[in-house]
């Protein structure tokens, strides 16, 4: 057990905000201005947001739960309807499916990546499949060509979840511009962050009108500008749209966080490095699968133990970190385990074996921007100890 003047020295946080003068002053300008919520700061971080990931357009909302919700809308899922959902996923990937009506088919992942396992996406395809949503899992792409393959073959729509994937790239497409819409997370846990926020980019003019639309009660579109030197008070609804807004306040911040997504990048990536070096000769751990044709945006870093080779379990070994100062979390408990989705549509853990076996035993350590390179050779001396000391 650590003491507690080791605890002190070496409390690690899973994940720390990288929120610096420029953004504190990004924000205090937009205050200041007296324009806080939606107006010309979220349709400047609109515009640069899609130039980034290259799409035709992009409409920032209030969280990446807020995006999906849209985005299934926009494609017209409905009662009725099913959408392939894969297990291995936080809630609101299909809680949005659940919420218009329809049903989440959920689908096992792939053992190295965890990502969603495109043979299972086939296989649990009906006539009554509306879309499939990949989850881009810690920030590495999913196989989209064989995604979009079997997509373009039963035609289904591709709502991409992105939260984890800024700044990705597939192969020379960078995450964003290749689903029918992808969303994206800016929590304050994500690889840049708005506090709360999220933003859809799609290129399909249709799918931008309808969402905009229906990102703000469905009034229509550029509703905004009624409160600027050009607006006017007379608006329309043309559906019963939702309260999904971003705030100027949220874009001011998220303008230059965005200016920094590859320094915050480059400093994620060099963590991942120094965990991957560091496990190459313990194998009862087993470093993540970063497969070769894609840029992982290192969101998460997620180890599997070895169990077989170990006298504890996941969650034994995870008190052991914390008892080290160590913070840490799991991601996730897949959906098909969890009460509402066992009684709701008869799931049994074992229906979806490699996600089930794959929780077991995954533990993500911490990966931040300002992790310095001492703190990761804690956590690599603490995993390692941990280790040593519960061997078989």
């Amino acid at each position: 057990m650590a003491s507690v003047s080791t605890l002190r020295q070496h409390a690690i946080p899973f994940f720390r905000p990288s929120v610096g003068d420029e953004e504190i002053g990004a924000v205090t300008e937009t205050l200041r201005s007296g324009w806080l919520t939606t107006g010309p700061k979220v349709k400047q971080f609109e515009s640069e947001f899609a130039e980034r990931v290259g799409a035709v357009h992009a409409v920032a909302v209030n969280s990446a739960t807020s995006a999906l919700h849209l985005a299934l809308e926009a494609v017209g899922v409905a009662s009725g309807d099913e959408v392939l959902v894969p297990t291995m996923t936080f809630a609101s990937t299909a809680e949005v499916v659940v919420h218009l009506g329809a049903k989440p088919v959920l689908v096992d992942c792939l053992p190295d990546t965890l990502n969603v396992d495109p043979r299972e996406i086939e296989a649990k395809t009906t006539p009554r499949t509306k879309a499939v949503m990949p989850v881009h899992y810690g920030g590495q792409p999913c196989d989209m060509d064989r995604i979009l393959e079997i997509a373009a073959a039963h035609d289904l729509k591709v709502i991409e979840d992105a939260a984890h994937a800024i700044p990705a790239r597939y192969g020379d497409r960078v995450i964003g511009s290749i689903g029918d819409a992808t969303c994206f997370s800016f929590y304050a846990n994500k690889t840049m962050t708005t506090g709360e926020g999220g933003m859809i980019t799609t290129n399909d003019d249709r799918l931008a009108e309808r969402m905009r639309i229906m990102t703000l009660h469905g009034i229509s579109k550029d509703a905004w500008k009624r409160f600027s030197a050009e607006g006017s008070w007379y608006y329309e609804i043309l559906a019963p749209g939702y309260k999904f807004n971003m705030t100027d306040i949220a874009a001011a911040l998220g303008i230059v966080q965005l200016a920094r997504c590859d320094e915050f990048w480059e400093a994620r990536r060099r963590c991942a490095e120094l965990y991957d070096e560091s496990f190459a000769a313990v194998p009862e751990v087993k470093v993540p699968s970063a497969e070769l044709n894609v840029q992982h945006a290192w969101h998460l870093y997620v180890i599997q133990l070895e169990l077989d080779r170990l006298r504890i379990d996941r969650a034994a070994f995870v008190r052991e970190l914390g008892a080290a100062g160590v913070g840490t979390s799991v991601h996730y408990m897949p959906l098909h385990m969890h009460p509402y989705y066992r009684d709701s549509f008869g799931y049994h853990p074992d229906d979806l074996p490699v996600a089930k076996s794959a929780y077991e035993r995954i533990v993500s350590l911490p990966i931040y921007p300002s992790l310095a390179e001492s703190a990761v050779e804690y956590v690599v001396d603490t995993v390692k100890r941990v280790v040593a000391e519960n061997r078989k």
